[in-house]
């Protein structure tokens, strides 16, 4: 069988959960990594006996991949994506697809016009407890939803933002706690709701922090076509990364999530609870955080099987840009201090 040729780009505090779940695959072999900071490729090139490269193009021009894993700041990942793409590469890129709408939509454009897959990652559908809330939705368990509301307080010191040069910046990051931090709740809550926007009325402001351009605190409302209102507050500037909560109040029960954990009550009474399985574990570098968990190398399993034919692609780009139509307009509604309608 030939072998998924495979390189990543950016070797950064992300990369090793692709690098891994790449390197346990029979399917897939990785050939190179990339990097501008040469000691970082070299490392990684060492730890899984690859090819390092320090320009992308150049990656591109030598080795004729056929899946590129994208972990780069969030500014890079549409130039990168696009120019991947016209190499007849398909892309699974992190989150966000990129910092601008536009840009997202010409990652989409230029994927149809080369005939190759994008792919966004956000793992946290994955999650045992966010399956269990999403199939009692789709099932009619919990009848429709009537209003959501989510919490994200997470800590992201001054100290975190010096170590970053591309953090805490409107150029590079595209923001803060929302397109960092909070998008991954975001999403879900989105995902959750399964409706299209109707409009954003939102906030933003940086309260604690004292080197950084971007917000540190948002809070406002989301409103979907199908009626359904929610209310989101972020910050970054806790003592430490609180558990997230996610709550939907539903006709026929409540559904929660704190962390990982998704507890639902039906009104008869009954409840049904998901949380991560302790025994469901995957290896990735040595120092990668405890909390990254299982769900990526789900991610990234289905995106190969995708590749193949063998299941549809669970968070393709069309899917991944209408979170960041969502994420754009809180800037944009907190910018311009008004709501944006759709």
């Amino acid at each position: 069988m030939n072998k998924f040729r495979v390189g990543i780009v950016g070797c950064g505090n992300v990369s090793p959960m692709h690098a891994a779940s790449v390197s346990k695959r029979d399917d897939a072999e990785l050939v190179a990594v990339c990097d501008i900071k040469k000691d970082r490729a070299d490392q990684k090139a060492e730890q899984y006996q690859c090819r390092a490269y320090y320009d992308y193009k150049e990656m591109f021009e030598q080795e004729k991949l056929d899946v590129l894993h994208i972990c780069l700041p969030h500014h890079l990942h549409a130039p990168v994506t696009i120019e991947a793409t016209k190499h007849k590469i398909h892309v699974l890129t992190e989150k966000p697809m990129a910092i601008q709408y536009e840009n997202a939509q010409a990652m989409i454009q230029s994927a149809k016009d080369e005939d190759v897959t994008l792919g966004v990652i956000f793992q946290n559908r994955y999650n045992p407890g966010s399956r269990l809330i999403k199939r009692m939705l789709e099932s009619g368990e919990l009848g429709a939803v009537k209003a959501g509301k989510l919490s994200v307080t997470w800590d992201r010191s001054d100290e975190y933002y010096q170590q970053s040069d591309w953090k805490g910046t409107w150029d590079k990051e595209g923001g803060g706690v929302i397109i960092d931090q909070a998008i991954h709740t975001m999403d879900l809550m989105r995902w959750f709701i399964n409706s299209d926007l109707k409009y954003v009325d939102a906030t933003i402001s940086n309260r604690a922090h004292e080197i950084i351009e971007v917000e540190d605190a948002a809070e406002g409302v989301i409103a979907y076509q199908n009626g359904v209102v929610t209310a989101f507050h972020a910050i970054n500037y806790y003592t430490y990364d609180a558990p997230v909560e996610i709550e939907l109040h539903c006709e026929k029960g409540l559904a929660k999530m704190v962390a990982d954990k998704a507890t639902v009550t039906l009104n008869d009474g009954q409840t049904f609870i998901a949380d991560n399985n302790p025994l469901e574990t995957f290896t990735y570098d040595d120092g990668v955080k405890g909390y990254w968990g299982v769900s990526h190398v789900k991610q990234i399993n289905n995106f190969y099987q995708a590749l193949q034919g063998k299941e549809d692609l669970d968070i393709p780009g069309e899917e991944a840009l209408i979170t960041q139509q969502m994420i754009n307009a809180i800037y944009q509604s907190g910018h311009e201090k008004r709501r944006i309608t759709f």
